[in-house]
């Protein structure tokens, strides 16, 4: 099948991409920097030659979106609205315009877009939507608007003829340099990877290669619309979290991080709080209901596993 990837040059982008083409299908990336074969311009705003790429194609997968790991300041909070809106409205018009339709088109979103909440998991029939809970700070809710927005671009398209499914992913756990676990590793591999704040706020994740088996997954289920977790079914506090990633290496003992630490070590990599302390309590419950069953669902054996592809990885070099 063709597959059209928006935004396909990121970590998730990557991973999709190879595995798609290890499958043996086409699939063609747009990008606002082309560089390698397949690779098609597009500034994922306006329309132009790109979308002779859609017209005909299976599957579109729209990835495209600023970064989140940056400081959320006003100038890039607005980027990140503006980048996933405008990509999700341009993909839609896309396939608006398209003589021949792709038959699903796969917009990302964000488990981020529910409330941050200790007791009970989010699925998408029972979970509460974020953005007014009390003691967080306010700017957290323009990241849950942003969801929002990103989520009812991709609803208000006019595509009768194409399926649509709005993935709201946990954190992608691969063993690609740059990503989150590469970055998580980095951490427990100083010492630091002990308890922020406490640790009580829940991690949702999900490994790569069920994060790809879900795509593919949603892909071929024609009775599956709408919003869908992507996420493991295990989500577990970030101080059991981050013990499970130091067994899995062979780190004893990661020193703990205050709160206002945190904001200190977040300030210096240019990152955000939020990343670090809002509790993701996503469970994948439309997933399940359809059948999906996953290779990794718990973190500890995910970890292993991850930990083993990164020293098989670096021996090689």
């Amino acid at each position: 099948m063709k597959v059209v990837l928006a935004g396909g040059t990121g970590q998730v982008g990557g991973i999709l991409n190879r595995a798609l083409t290890a499958e043996g299908h086409e699939v063609v990336v747009l990008t606002r920097r082309p560089v390698r074969d397949r690779d098609v311009r597009w500034d994922g705003r306006t329309l132009g030659p790109w979308t002779e790429t859609i017209d005909g194609s299976d599957v579109v997968i729209n990835l495209a979106g600023r970064s989140v790991s940056c400081r959320y300041t006003e100038e890039n909070l607005r980027e990140m609205m503006d980048s996933r809106v405008d990509s999700a409205r341009v993909v839609g018009e896309a396939i608006a315009a398209a003589r021949r339709p792709p038959r699903v088109w796969l917009q990302m979103s964000t488990a981020t877009i529910y409330a941050h909440r200790f007791e009970e998991p989010h699925d998408e029939a029972t979970g509460v939507i974020g953005g007014t809970e009390p003691g967080v700070p306010g700017y957290w809710a323009f990241s849950v608007e942003i969801a929002k927005k990103w989520e009812q671009e991709q609803e208000r398209a006019r595509t009768p003829h194409t399926r649509r499914v709005a993935l709201r992913s946990a954190m992608v756990m691969s063993p690609d340099r740059g990503g989150v676990f590469d970055y998580l590793l980095w951490l427990a591999r100083l010492g630091l990877g002990g308890s922020v704040a406490g640790g009580a706020q829940y991690v949702s994740w999900i490994h790569d290669r069920d994060f790809v088996r879900a795509v593919e997954f949603l892909i071929d289920r024609e009775d599956v619309a709408g919003p869908v977790n992507l996420a493991a079914p295990s989500p577990l506090p970030q101080r059991a979290f981050m013990g499970a990633l130091r067994r899995a290496w062979g780190i004893p003992v990661g020193l703990p991080a205050a709160k206002w630490m945190a904001e200190i070590g977040a300030f210096v990599l240019r990152s955000d709080t939020e990343l670090l302390f809002k509790s993701r309590r996503v469970v994948p419950g439309r997933l399940l209901e359809a059948g999906f069953a996953f290779d990794h669902p718990e973190w500890p054996q995910a970890a292993v596993d991850l930990v083993r592809r990164v020293r098989q990885e670096r021996s090689r070099t």
